[in-house]
């Protein structure tokens, strides 16, 4: 019976935590969760071809406190430089592969972690692939490997153009 008393008062401690953790997270998200909004909100726009603000209403209730200046901005900014963001991929895909072979969530991420490597020079490369890698683990079916290859790749060769 004491077990039972002490698990109950443990799950009301537990609930009261998580209920105070999501009111800090509505005034100050991390660079990750706002990485999230961002891929969230550029996967839903995969399905339609709305206005960017529209995609920023529809999806703001499912965020805590709505969508963050940094998604905003993130996928604003990805949304200017979109033709050149998916040339950037394409040229990294095997040969006979191309844009509309790739899922739309593994698309989503790579277009975010692109975006962050060549336009936000306050975010490391090794961060945005890190962030890519664990959203891919999180939101596809086995391709982050696939997405940490590209953005390797690519890693390499800014890396390899800003030394000469």
């Amino acid at each position: 019976m004491n077990n039972e008393m002490n698990n109950e008062i443990n799950e009301i401690d537990v609930n009261d935590a998580e209920t105070s953790d999501i009111f800090e997270e509505e005034v100050n998200l991390t660079r990750s969760e706002s990485r999230e909004q961002a891929f969230m909100l550029l996967f839903s726009k995969s399905f339609d071809d709305e206005p960017l603000e529209e995609t920023i209403d529809d999806n703001s209730e499912m965020f805590v406190g709505g969508v963050c200046a940094y998604a905003q901005a993130v996928v604003s900014g990805i949304e200017d430089k979109h033709e050149e963001i998916d040339e950037i991929i394409a040229s990294h895909l095997k040969k006979g592969w191309t844009l509309s072979r790739i899922s739309k969530p593994s698309l989503a991420i790579l277009r975010l972690a692109v975006y962050e490597m060549k336009y936000l020079d306050n975010v490391p490369q090794s961060v945005s692939i890190n962030e890519a890698v664990e959203l891919a683990k999180k939101y596809t079916i086995d391709e982050s490997k696939f997405v940490n290859g590209i953005l390797g790749t690519y890693s390499r060769e800014i890396s390899g153009k800003s030394e000469k």
